[in-house]
């Protein structure tokens, strides 16, 4: 049976809901976790070293698909929650049209400064022509890898989040069989790493085109449309706390970069690319449950459902505080495989790695709490509350832990800052919740 926004939600059907965009989210993680296993096992360490470190500045790019998708994914939520589809068609149709041209604007942008931001970014003379290599395919399909990110969050307010994962499984089965095809099986290379994942985006961002364009039974669809300034600026305003979450991670993944050439060299930044893999993976699940909740969120909120908003509070904070415990649990298992499926050609990386990965790991424990905190306050059309988590956790903590830390522990300080820097952002999530009770009636 299908399920509507303006449902009573019970755990069963909490969980029903937001399974396809946990999944979801999970496959577009994927793409660099596949990229990495094939670049490190079949091109090399330094290779493998220079996906890590320009991945950041890509997805500083394609951070704008997400800041419209989830403050336009809101906008558009209220909208409908109010009972007005007509212009919550327009509005929708804006936010896609908007991030094509930005989009397109990026990528030549991208592409033509790639190798100076490189340089000045701090990549070795080995690394650097890999940087640029496999940055500016991947640059190629930068208005498809924005367009795959804003409909995460639009098929789940037009009430088709299996949709979206159907779209996403079959980017990420493109980006996996591509890869073993043009790494393992031709040699092509990083070049074949970056075609396969640029190829998987295209198919993530164009798909949803063609279904939005045409005729169909969700709530949403591609419609003639007016720039309407208002909007966008709310819906950037709203939508701020991810793209400066996505853009402070980019930027704080670059200086953990610089701390370890630093402190380990190149096997620093190998070590910790393999680590940043699974909490892509893991990090992945919390945003997909933010993801999937934050409509039904929005659209109570604009009813003015006290009660139901009361309840999915209640029942989220229950749903992330057994998946932190349980992930803590599974990367401490998994922390030994893992670090051998990726860099166990090299013992000494091998044992850099595994050491990293058994102390980063009880980051997980408390990393749920600020990602559903911030989505939470998105959904509320509150971007104010929403970016000062996403800023305090993705930024403040974690570069004053970064760069305090090490100074005491050396390498390990770098990976205990994570740890730190995530308590810190829970703390703050917690403290947000109580001082806007009052004001939001949860």
């Amino acid at each position: 049976m299908r399920i509507q926004l303006s449902d009573h939600f019970t755990y069963r059907k909490l969980l029903r809901f937001t399974l396809p965009s946990i999944i979801m989210m999970i496959f577009t993680s994927i793409y660099g976790v596949v990229d990495g296993f094939f670049v490190s096992n079949f091109v090399g360490k330094t290779p493998f070293a220079a996906v890590n470190f320009i991945f950041p500045t890509l997805m500083v790019l394609g951070a704008v698909g997400s800041m419209l998708g989830s403050g336009g994914s809101a906008l558009v939520a209220k909208t409908l929650g109010e009972g007005d589809i007509p212009k919550a068609k327009r509005l929708f149709s804006l936010f896609v049209y908007l991030t094509v041209g930005i989009g397109t604007v990026l990528a030549v942008f991208g592409i033509a400064f790639l190798r100076p931001i490189a340089m000045w970014l701090g990549a070795t003379e080995a690394m650097l022509d890999d940087c640029v290599l496999y940055g500016r395919i991947i640059l190629c399909a930068m208005p498809f890898q924005m367009l795959q990110f804003e409909f995460q969050s639009f098929f789940v307010t037009a009430e088709k989040p299996q949709l979206g994962l159907y779209v996403t499984l079959g980017a990420g089965v493109t980006n996996m069989v591509l890869d073993a095809l043009l790494v393992a099986v031709f040699p092509l290379g990083l070049v074949g790493a970056a075609l396969a994942t640029a190829l998987s985006q295209l198919v993530g961002g164009a798909v949803p085109i063609v279904y939005f364009a045409r005729h169909n039974d969700s709530l949403l669809r591609l419609t003639a449309t007016r720039y309407d300034g208002k909007a966008v600026r709310q819906a950037a305003a709203n939508g701020s706390s991810e793209f400066l979450s996505n853009v402070s991670m980019s930027m704080v993944s670059m200086l953990y970069n610089a701390q370890l050439i630093a402190y380990a060299g190149e096997n620093g930044v190998a070590a910790y690319g393999t680590m940043m893999y699974v909490s892509f993976v893991f990090v992945a699940i919390f945003i997909g449950y933010s993801v999937g909740t934050a409509p039904v969120i929005g659209y109570h909120y604009g009813a003015q459902n006290h009660g139901e908003l009361r309840s999915i509070l209640k029942k989220s904070l229950v749903i992330v505080g057994i998946a932190s415990v349980g992930m803590l649990i599974a990367s401490e298992a998994l922390a030994m495989p893992l670090s051998r499926l990726f860099v166990g050609y090299d013992r000494e990386l091998y044992d850099l790695t595994l050491r990293g990965f058994i102390i980063f790991s009880f980051s997980f424990v408390f990393s749920g709490l600020p990602i559903f905190g911030s989505s939470f306050f998105t959904a509320l059309n509150n971007g104010p509350v929403s970016a000062l988590i996403s800023f305090l956790r993705t930024v403040v903590f974690q570069v004053a832990a970064v760069l305090l830390l090490p100074l005491v522990w050396g390498i390990d300080g770098v990976w205990i800052s994570l740890v730190v820097a995530e308590a810190a952002a829970a703390l703050t999530a917690v403290i947000c919740w109580l001082a806007n009770k009052r004001k939001y009636q949860y």
